[in-house]
């Protein structure tokens, strides 16, 4: 299987089901995990193979500026198309997230959970984007809220934006 790598920079896409809207972010955030690399394994202890938690984030370059942090999950490999697994949003700005750690909003995920669904790919070695936004504000979103919905919300409030790439294989 090939992967594509994302182009980092000053523009980026946000997809939603309608239509591709380009937003532009004045910062980059720097996002890392001590449990795996860019672009490296995901360890089964973040999966559906093992405790299905949460794996530790960390964050560099959040601007002074920002009121809050999102994170949006997800498996742009899924077979069914882009499979949600972690919406989170008013996280309190910081510059990690433990493990096994929600300290903001949870929204649905597509397994319909209030909760991270770590990876779980029925068939291959798929690609997992931990996406991390500061935002200017703190969107205001009742909890059924979804990847969409918050999408919608950050439109002209995001400030940073980063990313780190997992990748996962079950056995």
């Amino acid at each position: 299987m090939k992967f594509h790598r994302r182009e980092r920079g000053l523009d980026f896409l946000i997809k939603s089901s309608k239509k591709i809207e380009l937003e532009t972010a004045h910062n980059i955030l720097k996002v890392s995990s001590g449990a795996f690399h860019n672009n490296g394994f995901i360890p089964a202890k973040y999966t559906c193979d093992g405790i299905n938690i949460n794996p530790p984030l960390s964050f560099e370059q959040v601007p002074a500026a920002a009121k809050s942090l999102a994170i949006i999950a997800d498996d742009p490999d899924a077979p069914a198309g882009t499979w949600v697994h972690w919406v989170m949003w008013n996280i309190p700005v910081t510059n990690d997230i433990k493990e096994n750690e929600a300290n903001g909003i949870l929204g649905i995920n597509n397994f319909g959970r209030h909760s991270y669904g770590g990876p779980c790919p029925p068939n291959g070695t798929h690609r997992y984007f931990f996406k991390v936004y500061a935002l200017d504000n703190l969107p205001d979103l009742p909890k059924s809220s979804g990847k969409e919905q918050l999408e919608k919300a950050m439109k002209n409030h995001i400030i940073a934006f980063g990313e780190l790439v997992g990748l996962y294989k079950r056995r």
